[in-house]
């Protein structure tokens, strides 16, 4: 992979210096600062982390506290709520669940635990949970990349009894480097620490599906993007199938190159989730709306709709 990218990049020599030095910084190897990192959670983080930005598009929860949640309720994948109940969250039943359940010991002997079909289900009934409880309400005046007061937040709403509950999760965040998933505004500050990948005012970038991505920042348009990638607006448009009308939100992904056929080896299909267009599934695992239509029998008769399953790969 990491050669495949670097042949895209040379193929591009036109474009300037440091957008090159932004690309090979996205795809290189970790560095031995990353040596004594978990393994387990960087395998979580590299299976969950769309999932995290896809959830965090929709409800504007950021990525990187969703993630870090997800490593510490469920030990990275590995707790017993997680493995036989897919629950990654550690959210109890309360009075107002009727789906499945499952009973785990807690603060207190066999409580009632959420218990879900599939990990996607959780990560959407986290974030449905936090969007909905009126005790979290006041989480949603901070802004999306400002992890730190979501953090302290969730421990003063009460998510959690333990009284380091935000500095364990704000230490899972720096530690894994989780806020480059937040999609910080243009112009905003970065320690010398989170920068890596980054030119000064210009936009980090990712991998997905072996594909390189942006995602597009506050009061930017598709202009911004062509120019600082030396990439046309046509290529961008066709690239990520959106015609010249359209004007894509805030926290979008867009590719840098033409999409695929498949989703990547370790998706297999999405539950459509409320409010999730054919445009954002494709988007999030970059594939071709085409070829999802196809692998799916889609058509005016046989629509998107909540909890269908969507063949990706």
């Amino acid at each position: 992979m990491y050669f495949r990218v670097c042949e895209f990049l040379l193929s591009k020599m036109k474009r300037s210096t440091s957008i090159i030095a932004l690309l090979l910084l996205a795809v290189m190897p970790l560095g031995l600062s990353a040596q004594n990192r978990n393994q387990a959670y960087l395998n979580y983080i590299d299976k969950y982390k769309d999932m995290a930005i896809s959830q965090m598009h929709k409800y504007h929860i950021p990525a990187s506290i969703t993630l870090a949640q997800g490593l510490l309720e469920s030990d990275a994948g590995r707790s017993t709520l997680a493995v036989e109940g897919n629950n990654h969250f550690g959210i109890k039943c309360h009075s107002d669940w009727t789906g499945r359940t499952l009973y785990h010991d807690d603060d207190r002997a066999s409580e009632c635990f959420r218990s879900y079909s599939n990990a996607s289900s959780s990560f959407e009934d986290h974030s449905v949970f936090l969007a909905s409880g009126k005790r979290y309400e006041f989480l949603f005046s901070y802004d999306q990349t400002d992890y730190k007061s979501w953090a302290n937040g969730l421990k003063k709403a009460g998510y959690a009894t333990s009284p380091t509950y935000a500095t364990n999760l704000i230490r899972i965040i720096e530690t894994y480097e989780l806020y480059k998933y937040d999609g910080r505004s243009r112009g905003s500050r970065q320690s010398s620490s989170s920068s890596a990948g980054r030119v000064p005012d210009g936009h980090q970038a990712y991998l997905s599906n072996g594909l390189l991505y942006v995602l597009m920042q506050d009061g930017e348009t598709l202009r911004d993007i062509s120019d600082e990638f030396d990439i046309s607006r046509y290529k961008l448009r066709r690239f990520n199938e959106i015609d010249r009308y359209f004007m894509p939100d805030p926290g979008s992904v867009i590719y840098l190159e033409r999409k695929k056929g498949s989703a990547a080896k370790k998706y297999k299909t999405h539950v459509v989730a409320s409010g999730e267009s054919l445009w954002d599934i494709a988007q999030l695992y970059g594939v071709r709306m085409r070829a999802l239509v196809r692998k799916n029998h889609l058509d005016a008769d046989n629509p998107l709709y909540v909890g269908m399953p969507l063949r990706v790969r």
